[in-house]
């Protein structure tokens, strides 16, 4: 058991992803499943949700009030994020044609994108500062709901998005995911204390819960890729942008962390994207085929995640996360 225990920490990620993959293409394999697909989408869009509602509340049962505060490095990944955002948004404008459209648009997508849900959980296994990385996913997100609708007119100026219409679209899909576990979590936290108690000695089950949520986006992911009528040559160059927007903002967020002693959570902050959102701002603002980037994304930084919790478990990064943790304790 202790084997199958150390193997399943280990992996637990690249299972959930191969999981989510093979389901989706043996469900394809089977037409007789076909009349069921309805159904299968509208629990899958339930689940997903429900099971993000659920981990953010367990993330922000972990966490007392008083510690969630700015940090320094979070204005400087705010200040990237909206600059990088801004930078293809103008290169889109005086660009000549359409060819490079749907890269940039993929671009700007991936870099304002907030942080995932499940960042906090990363984090803490890799002994980062979660009060601090879930203080910047509610930085992120109201900048978000701000930034975009600012420059989508711009971009594609026959839209007839307004700010305010763009801005209420945002802050619904955002506000019942990420302002409501907050305030369920601290009225237990100061109204049900032993119940409060019971539920932060399951220290494993966000973890879990992650992964089964990680298994229904990648199976999302590959429905969207097997269905898109994109050209390869297209989502080819999607999946080149996706991975160097993952490469980039995760080295860049672990440069400026390392300055304020977090590293590994500024990484984790800039670099794991809330994917789902992605998805659903491509087609919603973007041109529609810009969202298979956030399914492309999504590979990426789990398998990144992956790989940096392995190196964890084995004892290869621990200094970085002993010093993290160290320097937290003092702010």
């Amino acid at each position: 058991m202790g084997r199958l225990s150390g193997f399943l920490k280990d992996w637990m990620l690249v299972l959930s992803m191969a999981a989510g993959a093979l389901i989706y293409l043996v469900y394809m394999g089977i037409p007789s499943l076909a009349p069921a697909a309805p159904a299968l989408y509208r629990t899958v869009t339930v689940l997903q949700p429900t099971l993000l509602f659920i981990l953010l509340f367990l993330a922000f049962c972990r966490i007392s009030p008083k510690d969630m505060r700015p940090r320094k490095w979070h204005l400087w990944l705010l200040v990237f994020q909206v600059a990088a955002f801004s930078f293809f948004a103008f290169l889109e404008i005086i660009l000549p044609g359409d060819h490079w459209k749907v890269l940039l648009e993929s671009a700007m997508l991936l870099f304002i994108c907030p942080t995932a849900t499940a960042a906090a959980v990363v984090t803490a296994r890799l002994d980062g500062d979660a009060p601090g990385i879930t203080t910047y996913l509610i930085l992120i997100n109201l900048v978000t709901a701000v930034s975009v609708p600012l420059l989508i007119p711009l971009v594609h100026p026959d839209s007839e998005m307004t700010f305010m219409v763009s801005f209420s679209m945002i802050m619904a899909k955002v506000f019942p995911l990420l302002i409501c576990p907050c305030i369920l979590a601290w009225i237990v936290r100061f109204t049900m204390p032993k119940f409060h108690r019971k539920i932060i000695k399951y220290e494993n089950l966000p973890f879990y819960i992650w992964s089964v949520n990680l298994m229904l986006a990648i199976l999302m992911t590959t429905r969207s890729i097997v269905h898109s009528t994109v050209p390869v040559g297209y989502q080819a160059g999607i999946a080149a942008v996706s991975l160097f927007c993952c490469f980039l903002q995760f080295r860049l967020g672990r440069v400026i962390g390392r300055k304020y002693g977090a590293q590994v959570t500024a990484g984790q902050a800039l670099g794991q994207k809330n994917t789902v959102f992605a998805i659903w701002m491509g087609y919603t603002f973007m041109t529609p085929v810009t969202s298979i980037a956030g399914g492309f994304y999504s590979i990426w930084h789990n398998a990144f995640n992956s790989w940096q919790l392995y190196r964890k478990r084995h004892g290869d990064a621990g200094n970085i996360q002993d010093a993290e943790a160290r320097f937290a304790e003092k702010m």
